[in-house]
């Protein structure tokens, strides 16, 4: 499934939700984890009001299952979980690999079933693969 991270270093989990001009992304499974890329988020976006800056956000990160931020306002995380992505709170800068490490042990174990759900996010339903 593909994590997002807000970050201002690439390391830690660091940024706000709303503050966030870059966003990293693993694809993290039980088994394996890897980085994937960047996603930037348009400026053209950050001129407009709140909720277009939600908007943006949450349209740049429509595959990830998961988002890992330092902070996040009510109202735009809950627009993230109407999207079906989850945002979630790190510690204070908390290392996104010691994370992404913590997060394959659940896939490993027994995942909470938001998570097993979460899990689904971007497979078709009727297709094997």
């Amino acid at each position: 499934m593909k994590v997002a991270f807000a970050s201002t270093d690439k390391i830690h989990i660091d940024e706000h939700f709303g503050h966030a001009e870059e966003f990293y992304i693993w694809e993290v499974g039980p088994e394996e984890a890897a980085f994937t890329g960047v996603v930037q988020v348009e400026a053209e976006a950050e001129a407009g009001h709140s909720d277009d800056k939600i908007e943006a956000r949450g349209e740049a990160l429509a595959d990830c299952a998961l988002v890992y931020v330092a902070e996040i306002g009510g109202p735009a995380a809950a627009r993230l979980v109407a999207k079906r992505i989850h945002p979630l709170k790190s510690k204070e800068r908390e290392p996104i690999t010691e994370v992404v490490g913590k997060l394959q042990d659940v896939l490993r174990t027994n995942p909470p079933p938001w998570l097993r759900k979460a899990m689904l996010k971007g497979e078709r339903p009727g297709f094997a693969g």
